[in-house]
């Protein structure tokens, strides 16, 4: 074994500071996904009035009791389009998470219709096809719960033409032979009539679901054809004359719960073989504790290895080449029974720590074993020794083998993740399965005082060979805006808006987390699909 020693001093100034730092940092977040809550919640007696259950309530009627749930970007389009980032935070206008139906695990969507009529903004449709993604990548079900207005018209330039993607990708996952199961609770119109056109199952509420391509004023401007909505579109018309509808439930519970029916008898767990349990050991040192090992300022250090040894199996971590390329920490280990390989972060990625992420990753591709990137990065080490002895031709290996990496990846953005650095510790960019946050996530492309530094050095350049004399006033000018403006744009919550992320989490939930998402990896790897060649067509 190769336990590792902790170092920290969980009675010390340090620790208590990194702890109360970072528990601000957690209550804050805490408070913005509450208020998105909130908001949804709000219009709950008018659903119960309509004789309706409110998008939550359907969420929770339809998972599993006592299973894991873990909901992804709960704050997408944070203070962006219509989400103030104060008191009206829509996440999207969608709920989306991992999650068990009827023992299935599966994706599971639910437009939230207590927001503005669970109309969503470009940040939600990015929503959308990231949990798309993800049910492709990882041969996840996806189950849907519809009552949506659709698209925000006021950003129909954002949404129109990447929103063919949302099509493109029910057609793929029913094609892969992944199953889609939607239960629409209200209306479902025009671009959104394809969402149940194109799924497997159908369940129609009746007297509250409406779809249709043209509503009734729409067709009047049109045709001239005056029509009612349940003429149109109703589920008891596409149950019984258009076959739109493979079920017809009562009332939202009805839906539900004949969705739950659907899922049980598919019986998707009959073809993958569990492997056997491992028994495993917690780690020595207690979760609660990553709340103080990590400091909330990227600028200061701490070993990595204090991180790791909170998130695996007995605190036992077998570290790859220790005392070569020490910055960059490698290594093998288990969470919950589960073996992963572990790439973090102790200062700047220089030659030698690139090789030997290059040389570890090719290894764990080998082995077949997925690695989890644990990011605090400032970049690639810079300077005449760095350049003299190839780091742009090593750290290249590096992001190529994070490229082409056969194995599933998952990134913890735990910090610092500044310029090639995000690249080269599997970024967005390189589509690792799943990519966390902790609060104190900043992400840019260098950090804010470097790159004020950088413009006024260059506008000290232009002046003086313009032959004139610098403006001082007007450089330090520069340089507070740009810091400003890093400051703003490279904070957690810039991220998690954009969809850079699947969610922030809070470190104390990281061990959770990673297990669940290596056990969605594990199972994707195991499970044999029937695919056919145009997916599964509406009669």
């Amino acid at each position: 074994m190769t336990v590792i020693q902790t170092a920290i001093d969980t009675a010390g100034a340090t620790y208590r500071t990194n702890r109360e730092e970072m528990l601000a940092r957690i209550a804050e977040l805490r408070g913005y996904e509450e208020r998105v809550r909130q908001l949804s919640n709000a219009q709950r007696d008018k659903f119960a009035k309509r004789g309706q259950l409110a998008p939550r309530d359907r969420i929770a009627l339809l998972l599993d009791r006592g299973a894991p749930f873990l909901e992804l970007s709960t704050l997408a389009g944070f203070a962006m389009h219509d989400d103030d980032g104060r008191e009206t935070l829509m996440g999207g206008g969608v709920i989306a998470g991992i999650g068990y139906v009827s023992g299935m695990r599966c994706i599971v969507a639910a437009s939230d219709s207590g927001i503005k009529g669970g109309i969503f903004t470009p940040m939600g449709l990015r929503k959308q096809l990231r949990f798309q993604e993800i049910a492709l990548a990882n041969k996840l079900p996806l189950v849907s719960l519809i009552e949506s207005g659709g698209a925000n018209l006021n950003y129909q330039s954002e949404i129109f033409v990447e929103g063919g993607k949302l099509f493109r990708n029910q057609a793929r996952l029913s094609a892969a032979g992944i199953p889609q199961i939607t239960v629409v609770h209200g209306s479902s119109t025009a671009g959104g009539a394809y969402v149940p056109g194109l799924s497997d199952y159908v369940v129609m509420v009746k007297g509250r679901a409406k779809v249709f391509l043209a509503g009734p004023p729409l067709l009047k401007a049109a045709t001239g054809e005056i029509a009612t909505d349940e003429e149109l579109g109703g589920a008891e018309m596409h149950a019984t004359v258009s076959g739109v509808s493979d079920y017809l439930a009562e009332d939202d519970t009805d839906g539900i719960l004949l969705a739950r029916e659907i899922a049980a008898r598919l019986r998707w767990n009959d073809g993958v073989t569990a492997p056997a349990g491992r028994a495993y050991r917690a780690p020595l040192y207690e979760a609660e504790e990553l709340a103080g090992v990590v400091p909330v300022d990227y600028r200061q250090p701490y070993d990595v290895r204090e991180v790791i040894a909170r998130l695996v199996d007995g605190s036992d971590f077998l570290e790859f080449k220790a005392l070569f390329g020490s910055l960059t920490v490698c290594g093998q280990a288990e969470i919950e029974g589960q073996a992963c390989a572990i790439v973090g972060n102790n200062g700047p990625i220089d030659a030698d720590g690139a090789v030997k992420g290059a040389q570890f990753i090719q290894l764990m591709c080998q082995a077949g074993t997925p690695i989890i990137y644990l990011q605090n990065i400032t970049g690639f080490m810079v300077g005449v020794d760095a350049e003299q002895r190839g780091i742009v031709k090593h750290g290249s290996k590096m992001i190529q083998a994070v490229t082409n990496a056969s194995v599933p990846q998952i990134t913890l953005q735990i910090g610092a993740s500044f310029g090639a650095g995000n690249y080269g510790m599997c970024g967005r960019g390189f589509d690792p399965r799943f990519l966390f946050a902790w609060p104190n996530n900043r992400i840019s492309v260098m950090g804010g005082e470097q790159a004020a530094k950088v413009l006024s050095i260059v506008a000290e350049g232009r002046d003086l060979r313009a032959g004139r004399e610098p403006d001082r006033e007007a450089m330090a000018a520069l340089e507070r805006s740009t810091i400003d403006q890093f400051a703003r744009e490279s904070t957690a919550y810039y991220a998690t808006a954009r969809l850079w992320d699947d969610g922030i989490i809070d470190p104390r939930d990281s061990r959770r987390v990673l297990a669940l998402c290596l056990s969605v990896c594990r199972e994707a790897d195991r499970r044999g699909l029937r695919p056919s060649s145009f997916g599964v067509a509406r009669v």
